[in-house]
This record gives C-alpha cells, sequence and structure tokens, in this order.
C-alpha cells in the first residue's frame, strides 16, 4: 500500500507540474494584458507608463523566467500578489474560498442523501410505478441545467411568497439560520443535478448485484430485505457510486460559476472568471491549480477508499 500510494503521489505530482505549464501558456497566449486594460478604460496609451507598469508587475520578462518565479512561489508556498488589487494573492482568495467549499459540500451532500435512497428504492421496485417517477425525476435532473433551475425557483418565491434570498453573503458564524436560508437554494438547484446522475448510477450497478449468487442465496436463507439490500447489496455496488461522488465533489469546487452569479455569493469560481477577465495572472494560475489539486487528491482519496469498500482489492507496486 506504501508504495502504491508514493507511486501515485509521484504521478500526482508530474500531473500537477504538467497542469502548471498549461495553465501558464494558455493564460499568456490570451491577447492582452492587464497594463492593456488599464489603459484602454483610462482612455489613453502612453507607451513609457506601460512598459514602466509591466517592469514592476514583472510582465515585462521573458516567459521561461516569469513561468520559473511562478513555480517557485508556488513551492514556497507564495502566491505572488494580485495584479488588480495590488494584495497578496492569498488574501484575496482566502475570504472567498469557504464560501464555494460549503456550497460545493451542501451540494454534494444533497445529492448523496437524495441520489443513493433514490437509486436503490429504484432498483428494488423495478418496474414499479415509483420505479418509472423516480427515472422520470432524474431525467429532467440531467436536462435542465442548475443556473436556469436555480432562476425560476427565485422568480416563483418572488411572485408566490415575495421572498428572495439575501443578496449579501451572511457567514454562518454571524447568522447560522441566514446562511442556511442563502445556501439552500443553490445547493438544491446544483445537487439535483449531481443526484440524478448519482440515482443512475446507483440503480444500474444495484440491478447488476441483486442478480448476484450470493444474493439470492441470501434470499434463500430468509434474511431480511433491510440487511440484504443495504448491507451486502449496497456495499457491492458502491464503488461506481463512489467514483461518481468524488469526481463530483471535483467538478464542484470549480463548476459553480454560474451558479454563484445567480445567487450573487462572491465565492472562488466565479472570482475566477473576473480575474480571467482582467488578466490578473497570480490569481488565475493559484486558483486554477488549487482545483487541479482538488481534482488529483479527491481521486487518490477515492482508489483508497475502495480497498475499504471492498476488501478483495489490494494496491502492490506494481
Amino acid at each position: 500500500m506504501r508504495a502504491y500510494v508514493l507511486k501515485r503521489l509521484g504521478i500526482a505530482g508530474v500531473t500537477l507540474l504538467g497542469m502548471s505549464v498549461l495553465l501558464f501558456v494558455l493564460m499568456r497566449l490570451a491577447p492582452g494584458n492587464i497594463t492593456d486594460i488599464i489603459f484602454e478604460s483610462a482612455g489613453y496609451v502612453d507607451e513609457a507608463d506601460r512598459k514602466k507598469l509591466e517592469a514592476e508587475l514583472g510582465i515585462d520578462q521573458p516567459l521561461v523566467v516569469q513561468y520559473g518565479r511562478w513555480l517557485g512561489d508556488l513551492v514556497r508556498g507564495e502566491l505572488g500578489k494580485s495584479y488588480r488589487y495590488d494584495l497578496p494573492a492569498w488574501e484575496v482568495i482566502k475570504p472567498r474560498l469557504p464560501i464555494s467549499i460549503e456550497l460545493a459540500l451542501l451540494s454534494l451532500g444533497f445529492s448523496v442523501i437524495l441520489g443513493v435512497p433514490f437509486g436503490v428504492i429504484s432498483a428494488i421496485r423495478r418496474g414499479h410505478p415509483i420505479d418509472y417517477a423516480l427515472r422520470v425525476l432524474s431525467l429532467a435532473g440531467l436536462s435542465m441545467p442548475s443556473f436556469w433551475l436555480g432562476m425560476i425557483v427565485i422568480l416563483l418565491l418572488v411572485r408566490s411568497m415575495g421572498w428572495i434570498p439575501a443578496v449579501t453573503y451572511v457567514s454562518p458564524f454571524v447568522d447560522l439560520k441566514a446562511n442556511l436560508a442563502q445556501f439552500l437554494l443553490p445547493a438544491l438547484a446544483v445537487g439535483y443535478r449531481s443526484s440524478a446522475l448519482i440515482m443512475r448510477i446507483t440503480r444500474s450497478t444495484m440491478l447488476e448485484v441483486l442478480r448476484e449468487d450470493y444474493i439470492r442465496t441470501a434470499w434463500a436463507k430468509g434474511q431480511r430485505e433491510t440487511q440484504v439490500v443495504w448491507r451486502h447489496a449496497l456495499k457491492n455496488a458502491s464503488l461506481p457510486v463512489v467514483t461518481l461522488i468524488g469526481i463530483e465533489f471535483a467538478f464542484l469546487i470549480g463548476g459553480l460559476i454560474v451558479t454563484e452569479t445567480v445567487f450573487n455569493l462572491p465565492g472562488v469560481a466565479r472570482y475566477l472568471v473576473d480575474a480571467i477577465q482582467f488578466r490578473d495572472y497570480p490569481i488565475v494560475q493559484n486558483l486554477a491549480m488549487m482545483i487541479a489539486v482538488i481534482v488529483v487528491f479527491t481521486n487518490l482519496a477515492v482508489d483508497l477508499l475502495y480497498t475499504w469498500l471492498d476488501p478483495r482489492i489490494k494496491y502492490g507496486a506494481a
């Protein structure tokens, strides 16, 4: 196991290094930089002033030098300074990170709470009206974008109740009730789509497991339905479900751009778009690398979780 983990960490390091090169190059391929945006918004371009500003920001140096400086800072845990705010990048990112993490965790929680039980019920009641109803709900969840569903929910609330979620972010440490009221709707809107995916995967894998000989043997021994379904069948059907949950969590961390915009949540994903528009290289590069790290290590955690869910799986050095 230790050899496998070390091997995976080495692969993760190479992957993240490749991602850093790709992110750096793609940002520089975008036309213009922050000095162009600043001077164009001011309505004039003074070449001497622009070159002076580029020298102060360090973007006049060769790309290899810029990349080496950024990578060195990243290894030392220094995220650089935001071009737009003239503040350390971490001070800009830090207050926004808990917002996206809270929204992602709540959304994932709703998706698991809804998706797994409904998938199991749909599988064990295959062909019954409840199965068809749940499958229709899952198809609806896959068909409706979460941001569109969020806007529809807001419009219905305003029209029927005259109520709208708070437009200013409220920390859970200041007012937990107001915070949950603010996050409940976007979490449900995003979690509904993820729950539809989880439900369909759960249903498919459960149908396969329920046909296995050991399940028929358990039924023949007269074991209770709850024990057969939830203890034996679900545990052995959970590997693909766990994989999907890990992928969905990684996706939610960086894929909440439109949802955060619709519900006016000042999270990381929403701010990432603003940083790209202003060519704020340190913010964009560090946020994208943070998302890449979460994706890589979430996949590693899911792989290690397999050995707990299925003791037959053994990781060796090969």
